[in-house]
């Protein structure tokens, strides 16, 4: 192990140690079932998750949802009905995401 790898007693990177990704390597991943955040593989993301699989996908839209909605509708000139679910709500953002060259 050089001292580049090593970290200190904290589990912290070295800080004067500069990260694999900066010289164009991937990130070594650990080989046990450690935790880990961020996804993996594309199946991990539940961002990815279909919204109609959604746990509370049938709940009301949220407030940052519904401010991020109002702002694309706008842009690209369409209006959208305001009593969403989560679910639905996301696909009208994916939507017009794609339309307004957003995301």
């Amino acid at each position: 192990m050089t001292d580049r790898d090593q970290q200190n007693t904290q589990g912290v990177p070295d800080e004067n140690a500069e990260a694999d990704t900066a010289s164009g390597g991937a990130p070594e991943q650990p080989d046990d079932d450690t935790d880990l955040l961020g996804a993996t593989e594309a199946t991990d993301n539940p961002a990815a998750k279909d919204p109609s699989e959604w746990v509370t996908g049938d709940e009301p839209i949220t407030a940052a949802q519904r401010s991020y909605l109002d702002t694309l509708a706008r842009e690209a000139g369409e209006t959208v009905p305001a009593d969403l679910t989560k679910a639905e709500a996301s696909e009208h953002i994916e939507r017009l995401q794609g339309k307004t060259g957003r995301g």
